[in-house]
């Protein structure tokens, strides 16, 4: 079972070499990776499947970078997803269309893979912090779905607080004087209560019924 802490990244690119290479770099520091080799395969990934963050090539068959993006800000329950651009175009044009295409990053091949891993940590911290200042006027459309049934125990409201807020598993344990082990059973109840897939989205759902 995937530690509920643990981010899940969608990497798409159709070079199976930089899959590879760069799904195990991620690995290796602790993320979750599921992977794509164009626009149109990652479409049908997201229908099944929501992760934290996408990790997207611009020049691709089937469907490139620039449509993938326009189409997932289009779709309300995916708008928000951060994404960084990988291409192998590093002039300013290329950069400014893929940031006004909607990316949140645009990094140029080749990277370092430790420089792609401090991108992925920082946006994930900025996605977070973006959603914390503007859940006073979101959207009904975009509100995270939970049954109005759900009830949350005052130990699960202070860990959803806390995991809000972007502390990790064991940096709640030690705020609240309990073992690692029980934060992430405490977290893990709370997604199966919810139905939610991650801490981003119990975060986000957090925040937005103001439970923070």
């Amino acid at each position: 079972m995937k530690d509920s802490e643990t981010k899940k990244l969608l990497l798409i690119d159709d070079d199976p070499n930089l899959i590879l290479l760069v799904k195990d770099y991620l690995e290796f520091n602790g993320y979750e990776v599921i992977t794509a080799n164009h626009g149109r395969e990652a479409i049908k990934i997201l229908e099944q499947d929501t992760p934290d963050l996408i990790i997207c090539d611009v020049m691709m068959p089937e469907m490139d970078g620039y449509n993938f993006v326009q189409e997932i800000r289009q779709n309300p329950s995916l708008e928000w997803l951060p994404v960084i651009f990988l291409s192998a175009k590093g002039q300013s044009k290329d950069r400014i269309k893929g940031l006004t295409q909607g990316a949140d990053v645009y990094m140029v091949k080749p990277f370092e893979p430790d420089e792609l891993v401090a991108q992925v940590k920082s946006t994930l911290n900025q996605t977070m912090r973006l959603m914390g200042s503007s859940h006073k006027k979101v959207d009904p459309a975009l509100r995270i779905q939970v049954p109005k049934s759900v009830e949350l125990t005052p130990t699960e409201t202070k860990v959803v607080n806390l995991v809000a807020r972007g502390l990790s598993n064991k940096e709640i344990s030690q705020e609240l004087g309990v073992s690692q082990r029980t934060v992430e059973s405490h977290v893990s109840n709370m997604l199966n209560k919810t139905g939610l897939h991650n801490r981003t989205e119990l975060s986000r759902w957090a925040i937005q019924n103001e439970l923070v």
